[in-house]
């Protein structure tokens, strides 16, 4: 009962302007090719590893859904399910188990952490792993390396110290090319990036969320690990995903690309169904979180 009050209080923004959330988004299996649910991915996942949940990050129905489908997971694969985010940093991992294990105060762990400014978009999930004891990986790159890249290319994090690199993928860091590449210059309006390695940035962000799920993987064989970024860094199976692929080829990965769109009312989800394993649409007129 105290998980549920928990979950609801989160929502309750939200469910002030809406009394039915149903009817704010679709879920298109693209293998289907059918309209499902949130139970169908939760099914599906009992032949899989990891499922990413590549999310807009002000996108509010987006956010009721992952934690809708992370307390599904659960529930339907107790002691098996861990958490993932792009949202925490690798660094920071001890302070995160801190927190589950009721050892530090939720203000001390949201700034010693490094939360994002719309925590609370995540918090649902943080409080059901706390309460059903599951673990939360940190998976990104910590902003000051990461910049370090943005300035100096990806040969900087060779210079690092051993205490430091035990946070970072193994070195070197591959930049994928082809269409991830297209589509981040295309992200960037079709400039160039000139001096600044904005996109090796990017390729380290993917390495490093990559190797955070690879690496929990292979220590916690069976566990169903729930992974969640930026709709940019899964989509077409690109980035994060084409990294891990790389990196843990015999890992069995479901992708969700969800996103706010223009055509929620009368989908084309053929024009969509290149994103991923399952499309979720919500609709553009649910106010957003930021």
């Amino acid at each position: 009962m105290k998980k549920l009050i928990i979950f609801i209080l989160a929502l309750l923004p939200f469910l002030a302007s809406s009394q039915d959330i149903d009817k704010h988004y679709k879920i298109y299996d693209v293998k289907k090719q059918k309209l499902i649910s949130i139970d169908a991915i939760a099914a599906d996942m009992a032949k899989a590893d990891v499922l990413f949940f590549g999310e807009e990050h002000n996108d509010s129905i987006g956010h009721y859904l992952e934690a809708s489908l992370l307390k599904k997971l659960a529930a339907n694969y107790p002691n098996q399910v861990a958490l993932t985010m792009e949202m925490f940093h690798t660094d920071v991992q001890p302070i995160i188990n801190e927190y589950l294990q009721g050892i530090i105060s939720e203000k001390n762990f949201i700034k010693e952490a490094r939360a994002w400014n719309n925590y609370k978009d995540y918090r649902p999930m943080i409080e059901l792993a706390k309460a059903q004891k599951f673990e939360v990986i940190g998976a990104n790159a910590a902003a000051r390396y990461s910049n370090a890249v943005t300035r100096s290319g990806l040969q900087v994090l060779a210079d690092l110290p051993a205490s430091s690199k035990q946070f970072l993928p193994p070195l070197p860091i591959d930049t994928l090319t082809g269409r991830y590449y297209e589509k981040f210059i295309d992200l960037l309006g079709g400039h160039g990036m000139g001096p600044m390695k904005v996109y090796q940035s990017q390729n380290f962000w993917d390495a490093t969320m990559a190797w955070s799920i690879a690496k929990f993987a292979k220590a916690n064989k069976g566990k169903k690990i729930f992974q969640v970024n930026g709709r940019f860094h899964s989509d077409e199976r690109l980035g994060t995903y084409a990294q891990l692929q790389k990196i843990a080829p015999k890992l069995k990965v479901l992708n969700i690309a969800c996103f706010s769109a223009d055509d929620f009312a009368n989908p084309n989800w053929e024009k969509h169904q290149a994103l991923g394993d399952y499309v979720i649409l919500t609709d553009p007129t649910v106010k957003r979180t930021f």
